[in-house]
């Protein structure tokens, strides 16, 4: 449980694997185009991989938006990608900051070869965590008086580990604070196809395309995205950054040599991707187990008494509690997570991991789907 492993749907790319078995070069149907792949590639990834992923992504988001292939650099999964970005946007000492609570590997993502540090936006659990203009000013006031120069913003919608997602207007605001500061923004969309219910997901790149009321530097607009989560393929590690800035394009093509696709891999989903019925059934039925699956799960832990956020995307679910804990101090936190991994045999993730902004003591908890 302390993995994000989306595996609802492995019989419907095995079903297709087995009807496409040219779409593999390591069969006897696909062997004739061993060799064109196996040599050396453009290090810019396959033109039909590029393509299909540039279809898929705007696939996901309802093709309410396009997105240009040429504007897709690779890399090795998210981390890759997340480290690739923050590599040329920011200098060491510099900051981004970063709504709480936050995915935990991002101090490694982020931070561990960078040299980047990460500021925490304050949210409050009495509004769903939701991000505030107050809290965004505040944490970007507070590394101006430490004399930090903040580079950027990064948000993860959908979240992990909520499973909620950002609203328009929430989107907005924060295009109009980035704008004002002059300031990156770092979009993490690695969970936009797990959305299951409603409201529905609205990417940053809907904004930037749609909302002309609102002005907007697309240079300062970046998108991190993968197939780990969406498609369940953490093992292949595709990441993507998309980026409206050209500059930043150029750079994180020079750097993706260090982290790219394998040329086997990317033959095999770009063929995938390209069959429009299959992505079509595979986003559907996704979202329908992924609906069942949260369902199950939610209505078990309330015939015991234990809530969650509401939350309709995601492979996570971010639980109470508190009222658990023998007394309300983080050591009563630890103390119970350690009787939930030692002796329950779960490895639910407990809330200080997140930075969470909980109740003084309260425990919160985000177990994987």
């Amino acid at each position: 449980m302390g993995l994000a492993e989306n595996q609802l749907c492995f019989d419907l790319v095995q079903d297709w694997i087995l009807n496409n078995p040219r779409a593999s070069i390591c069969t006897p149907e696909g062997v004739d185009e061993f060799r064109d792949i196996a040599i050396f590639q453009d290090y810019h990834g396959l033109p039909e991989f590029r393509k299909a992923v540039a279809e898929f992504m705007g696939q996901v988001r309802g093709n309410r938006v396009t997105f240009d292939p040429d504007r897709i650099v690779m890399s090795g999964g998210a981390t890759g990608a997340h480290e690739m970005v923050t590599f040329c946007l920011a200098d060491p000492g510099e900051a981004f900051l970063v709504p709480v609570p936050y995915y935990p590997g991002f101090n490694r993502d982020l931070r561990w070869r960078t040299g980047v540090q990460l500021i925490p936006v304050h949210s409050e659990s009495a509004n769903n965590f939701k991000v505030t203009r107050e809290a965004l000013e505040e944490a970007y006031e507070k590394a101006q008086e430490e004399n930090i120069r903040v580079k950027g913003l990064l948000i993860t919608n959908p979240s992990n580990p909520l499973g909620t997602i950002l609203d328009r207007e929430t989107l907005r605001m924060i295009v109009r604070f980035i704008n004002e500061k002059s300031i990156h923004l770092v979009c993490d969309e690695i969970y936009a196809a797990t959305v299951f219910n409603q409201p529905p997901f609205v990417s940053i790149s809907e904004i930037i395309a749609e909302d002309t009321d609102i002005e907007c530097h697309t240079d300062l607009i970046h998108i991190v995205y993968s197939l780990s989560e969406d498609m369940g393929f953490p093992g292949f590690r595709v990441g993507v950054v998309y980026s409206y800035n050209d500059a930043v394009v150029n750079c994180a093509r020079k750097m993706s040599s260090f982290g790219l696709v394998s040329s086997q891999t990317q033959h095999l989903i770009a063929a995938m991707l390209s069959d429009d019925v299959f992505v079509t059934r595979f986003l559907a039925e996704s979202a329908r187990r992924l609906e069942r699956r949260h369902n199950g799960f939610t209505r078990g832990l309330a015939q015991v008494r234990i809530t969650c956020l509401e939350s309709n995307a995601g492979l996570f679910l971010w639980m109470d509690l508190h009222r658990l804990l023998k007394e309300q101090t983080l050591d009563a936190e630890m103390a119970l997570w350690k009787v939930i991994i030692n002796e329950v045999k779960l490895n639910v993730s407990p809330g200080f991991r997140f930075i969470a902004p909980n109740r003084a003591g309260s425990a919160y908890g985000s177990p994987a789907v």
